[in-house]
């Protein structure tokens, strides 16, 4: 995870810049999660509440994590946040957002949240693909893992979040939203869905249900097996080459049981 500041750390410079737009804050609360920000507070002020989150203009990756966001969030605005301002000043690059008041997403056996996630999946998955962007392929993430037949499968036209954990989904007021389109993709309409299938059993979800969970959507009931078998193949050698084969077994376990 990337290392964190507070509010209270940033330049004054940048504090300035941000009250500009936000009015005076009065008080402000880190966010702990998250990977791709060094900076993430809810700031309250006079106005209201805004959500920040902010990398240095020297971090290559996090400044482009953070490009996709400001580029895909006019196309996304139905399912996330909108983003209100951006101002880059004082070696910062932060990014203003509307805040919602709400808590992550609840994925375990009978949560009410749910059918809210099963629908916000369904809105995301018919959000139009903004064709001049030229978004990453999903398949090439998996070059290192996959013979050129496997990667071929996993190309699909669809534009992806690809990491619906529950950090990344907030429900408020009975619909929920998804956050943090930071390594968006192009690829198979089904990945978003497996993805969170995955998470759901995470949660204590048993297999079986978080394949009925997943087979209400049209996209999971006719996906190519093969295609599902190397999206599989290509999770679990990828993340037994990060954590080791042992380190992995329990999670690799889950998207195994995506195939039965």
């Amino acid at each position: 995870m990337t290392s964190r500041i507070t509010w209270h750390h940033l330049p004054a410079v940048v504090q300035e810049a941000i009250e500009w737009h936000t009015g005076p804050v009065v008080q402000a609360r880190s966010m702990s999660h998250g990977l791709n920000c060094t900076v993430a507070a809810s700031l309250t002020s006079p106005a209201g509440k805004t959500f920040i989150k902010g990398v240095r203009l020297d971090d290559q990756a996090g400044g482009a994590q953070h490009q996709w966001e400001v580029d895909l969030n006019p196309y996304v605005a139905a399912v996330c946040p909108r983003l209100l301002w951006r101002v880059a000043v004082g070696g910062w690059d932060v990014l203003g957002f509307e805040f919602v008041e709400g808590r992550h997403a609840d994925l375990s056996p009978g949560s009410p949240d749910l059918p809210r996630v099963a629908e916000l999946l369904r809105r995301a998955g018919e959000l139009e693909r903004p064709p001049h962007l030229a978004l990453p392929r999903f398949a090439d993430r998996w070059a290192d893992h996959l013979d050129q037949a496997d990667l071929d499968l996993l190309l699909g036209d669809a534009l992806l979040h690809t990491d619906t954990n529950p950090h990344n989904i907030l429900v408020s007021s009975g619909r929920a939203y998804l956050i943090d389109w930071a390594t968006p993709a192009r690829g198979p309409a089904w990945v978003d869905v497996a993805h969170t299938a995955v998470r759901l059993m995470e949660d204590d979800c048993p297999p079986a249900q978080a394949r009925a969970w997943a087979a209400a959507f049209p996209c999971w009931r006719t996906v190519d097996r093969d295609a599902l078998r190397a999206f599989v193949r290509a999770s679990c050698r990828s993340l037994a080459a990060a954590v080791g084969e042992s380190g992995a077994r329990e999670s690799n376990a889950r998207f195994a049981a995506l195939l039965h």
